[in-house]
């Protein structure tokens, strides 16, 4: 199983870019704000939900 730091490591500054580069090709300039605005908000979703699940055990 490969370990998540040795992935980490293996990423360098030539493959960044060339992630970036391949997002906006498949997807453009216009669409990538909408893509993260709509990842912005899920994530706050998520963390929403963790909370309340939070205050629920704790009550218990």
């Amino acid at each position: 199983m490969i370990s998540i730091d040795i992935f980490l490591g293996a990423i360098g500054p030539m493959q960044v870019v060339l992630i970036i580069v391949v997002v906006l090709l498949l997807f453009g300039g216009k669409k990538i704000p909408e893509l993260m605005r709509g990842l912005g908000s899920g994530i706050k979703e998520f963390k929403d939900a963790s909370r309340e699940d939070d205050k629920k055990e704790d009550k218990k």
